[in-house]
């Protein structure tokens, strides 16, 4: 009796989200304005220089927190692990490609979606997982494999859906996108303070237990400055034009949730996996879509706010989602 209530309580709920993203959808195919891709943001080499060594320590303090045994899950519950794997690189981005046909939003803002829907699950997620009650181990075994896996998946993704779609197309050769210059930068951000992270969590506990705290904390400030800087810089770009972009963001991050969680869903995961695999999928490392877009794509204006809100707002939506699975059993 009270399970059937509970399931139809959820049900109500989970229709009631549906409806939300409906209206989201239809907001998102509102506003245009084509200054929007020709606006760059200010960002120096040195800057940028700054950012990628701030990401690679943000990925550090991930990293020192991963065993080797964290990888094992692969094996002992594939299913999920792979699940986990196709909907955040193959599915987000496919889902993606289909959500700018359909809005036809600006080039370079179609261009800003595409990349964070290719970079892999933000650091917070594992966080986020556990306030959730939902399969932590999994998480953080998705954590490693997506930051190993993405150092080809994510500049693979960007180059193949950006030129599935025309507009995008030709912004990837106004740019002359190197596909092994993009690998090289992914893999410098997240393989070597991944190994680095992984060899002292593996030999070197105690330095490794000694550095969480630093690394944790320290990421959490770096990130925040990284997107207050980015705002602080071009507070006069993002007032103009965030209007633009703030029920794009909105109803691709709540893309990126039921992705997951449809998924897992589908495939009749284990509850707490469905929770995993919908946070795991909404919660995208924006902050390495910031990084490239700035490096590769010269702080094109459209792309970089769609990145920059993201960071704001999937913090917002990943801790809403989590305080709304937390005593939910699906």
């Amino acid at each position: 009796m009270f399970q059937l209530k509970d399931k139809t309580q959820f049900s109500k709920r989970i229709r009631t989200l549906l409806f939300l993203f409906s209206t989201l959808f239809l907001l998102s195919a509102c506003g245009e304005d084509s200054e929007l891709d020709n606006a760059v943001l200010k960002m120096n080499d040195d800057n940028i220089l700054f950012m990628n060594i701030s990401l690679g320590f943000i990925m550090l303090g991930v990293a020192l927190k991963l065993r080797v045994k964290d990888f094992v899950l692969v094996f002992s519950a594939p299913k999920s692990v792979l699940i986990g794997f196709i909907s955040q690189f193959v599915a987000l981005p496919f889902l993606t490609f289909v959500l700018v046909l359909i809005l036809n939003p600006m080039p370079s803002v179609a261009m800003g979606m595409m990349i964070v829907a290719a970079c892999p699950g933000g650091n917070i997620s594992n966080f986020m997982t556990a306030l959730a009650n939902g399969n932590t181990a999994l998480s953080v075994c998705m954590t490693a494999i997506a930051s190993v896996t993405a150092v080809f998946m994510t500049p693979f993704n960007i180059s193949f859906w950006g030129g599935m779609y025309a507009p995008t197309s030709e912004i990837l050769s106004d740019v002359s996108l190197d596909f092994f210059a993009m690998l090289k930068i992914v893999g410098m951000i997240l393989l070597i303070p991944l190994t680095i992270g992984m060899l002292l969590r593996e030999f070197k506990p105690k330095i490794a237990d000694f550095l969480v705290p630093i690394t944790h904390y320290g990421s959490i400030l770096i990130f925040g400055g990284i997107v207050v800087f980015a705002f602080g810089a071009n507070t006069d770009l993002f007032v103009k034009y965030i209007h633009l972009i703030v029920f794009i963001v909105l109803a691709h991050n709540a893309l990126g949730i039921l992705t997951g969680f449809s998924l897992a869903r589908v495939f009749r995961l284990p509850s707490a996996d469905q929770k995993t695999l919908a946070i795991e999928t909404g919660i995208q490392n924006s902050g390495l879509g910031l990084g490239l877009i700035f490096a590769f794509f010269d702080g094109i204006g459209g792309m970089a706010i769609v990145a920059g809100w993201w960071s704001i707002w999937h913090i917002v939506s990943g801790l809403s989602i989590a305080y709304f699975f937390k005593n939910k059993k699906l």
